[in-house]
C-alpha cells in the first residue's frame, strides 16, 4: 500500500530521498496551509522545521511512499522529529515531519 510524504526540506533534493529508501521517486509540487517553515537546532545544526502558523504555508513536494519506506524516513528524521497526517492544498492526505519540542 502506498501513501504520501509532504516533504519541505533535506528531502525535497531527489539525491537525499535516493540515499534514504534506495530509490528515485518523482514528487509534485504541493502546499502545507497553515503552517510556516521554521529551524530546528540539533546538535548545533539547523534543520527546516515547521510550526502552525494559520495565515501562513508552505510550499514543498508530495512523494510517493510506501509503509517500509516510512520507516526508512523515520529513521532518517530521527526522534528529534514527529511524523503528523496533514491535509494539503490539493486536498490529499499526507505524512509529514514536524520537530519533536520535547528534546
Amino acid at each position: 500500500m502506498t501513501g504520501q510524504l509532504f516533504v519541505y526540506g533535506t528531502l525535497t533534493d531527489p539525491e537525499i530521498r535516493k540515499k534514504v529508501i534506495g530509490k528515485t521517486v518523482d514528487g509534485v509540487r504541493d502546499e502545507l496551509v497553515g503552517y510556516r517553515k521554521s529551524t530546528i537546532i540539533i546538535h548545533d545544526h539547523s534543520y527546516p522545521d515547521i510550526i502552525k502558523v494559520p495565515s501562513d504555508s508552505v510550499e514543498g513536494l508530495v512523494i510517493p511512499v510506501t509503509p517500509d519506506e516510512l520507516e526508512l524516513i523515520d529513521n532518517y528524521e530521527t526522534d528529534w522529529y514527529n511524523r503528523i497526517e496533514v491535509v494539503l492544498k490539493s486536498g490529499k492526505h499526507a505524512w509529514v515531519y514536524q520537530g519533536n519540542s520535547k528534546h
